[in-house]
């Protein structure tokens, strides 16, 4: 029997002070790999348990264009027993952790996404992120798409490695027959659903014009920066069939993911490198509507098999896409049990954490750690 790899992950927000895909994709990893995690809240520094995953986490000093920063985790690193340390990427405090604290031991780096936005910021950042990605063992990218996408990937790809993202059915709990009825009074049946953080990238403005008197519902469940901005619009629009439901628990999402009649994800930028919240689509067998913008999003979904994928920025192209999926229950029903089959051969929780497994002994075999 091989010897367990004592591997700890680090990322700047974890359950349960923050619910997000990545979080989910953190803590599948950790469960499957039996990792522990490092990580900031705003609460100071704490330590606990979430589904069988240890967590400690430093105190969150504060943020600047996303990026958490909280010096106790300096500290925290330095002490922390490991043999493999996996960060996700980006996260330039983060950066600064491993090279100051890491000690120089073995790194998997998880390249979520490219830095698209801050580009000033960015171009600040260059020199220190290429001596983090020069460290690193292993450089994991998301999907085929995005490493081929990627401009900085393409200056690493000798040590890149292709794990798509996976979630574990087993983590998700099965709402009860009250549950259900409860969240069908609310919100009815056949709607379309986005549910995730709402973030400038996420498209959701164009979501919202696209279903702006249409004559189904488009239920909008998360919370985030550009709240207060949507319902503007919505307001605006005279949008009453769009419905804002706020943050939701996980049976209320599967309550949701189980009463709609399609997940609808209108990122247009490419800081979206993959959606989890397509994988859950799948999960449930719905079929997706989702945006191509080169990036793991049209590697989930499959256009004309498990959904479609239409143009980015466009309120006409989604429209087109609902009201198809509307129209035609045939055609949903058929997209949601591919998507379904999908969900089951490619992107398993189980899955993305074996590979991850496997991962960590070949960087210790390579540094002379294990046979």
């Amino acid at each position: 029997m091989e010897d367990s790899v004592k591997v700890v992950q680090c990322y700047r927000t974890f359950f349960p002070e923050s619910q997000g895909g990545l979080e989910q994709v953190v803590f599948e990893i950790a469960r499957g790999a039996e990792s522990d995690v490092l990580t900031l809240t705003d609460g100071g520094e704490s330590q606990g348990e979430h589904g069988g995953v240890c967590y400690r986490s430093a105190r969150r000093w504060f943020s600047i264009a996303s990026c958490c920063v909280g010096p106790g985790l300096f500290k925290l690193l330095y002490k922390k027993a490991a043999d493999v340390l996996h960060f996700h990427f980006p996260w330039p405090f983060g950066d600064l952790v491993y090279l100051l604290s890491g000690r120089s031991r073995p790194l998997v780096v998880t390249y979520h996404s490219d830095i698209v936005r801050q580009r000033f910021l960015g171009a600040l950042y260059r020199p220190l992120m290429n001596r983090f990605l020069s460290r690193a063992d292993r450089i994991v990218a998301t999907s085929q798409n995005y490493l081929v996408s990627s401009p900085v990937l393409a200056a690493y790809r000798d040590k890149v490695k292709v794990i798509p993202l996976g979630i574990s059915e087993q983590g998700y709990p099965e709402p009860t027959d009250a549950e259900l009825a409860a969240t069908e009074l609310r919100f009815g049946r056949d709607f379309m659903l986005f549910v995730g953080v709402l973030r400038y990238y996420k498209g959701l403005d164009y979501l919202i014009r696209a279903a702006a008197g249409q004559p189904y519902r488009l239920v909008i469940a998360g919370k985030g920066p550009e709240l207060g901005r949507l319902r503007a619009l919505a307001e605006e629009l005279g949008a009453e069939n769009v419905v804002f439901a706020g943050f939701v628990s996980d049976e209320e999402k599967v309550a949701l993911l189980k009463l709609c009649r399609a997940v609808v994800f209108p990122s247009h930028l490419r800081s979206e490198a993959f959606g989890v919240t397509l994988i859950e689509g799948l999960m449930c067998g719905k079929p997706l509507i989702s945006c191509e913008i080169g990036t793991g999003t049209s590697y989930v979904n499959q256009d004309g098999e498990t959904g479609h994928v239409v143009s980015p920025a466009s309120p006409d192209a989604l429209r087109w896409a609902m009201d198809n999926l509307w129209g035609d229950h045939a055609l949903a029903d058929r997209m949601g049990r591919a998507g379904r089959l999908r969900y089951e051969a490619l992107f398993t929780g189980e899955h993305m954490a074996a590979a991850y497994q496997k991962l960590y002994r070949e960087v210790l075999r390579e540094r002379g750690v294990v046979e």
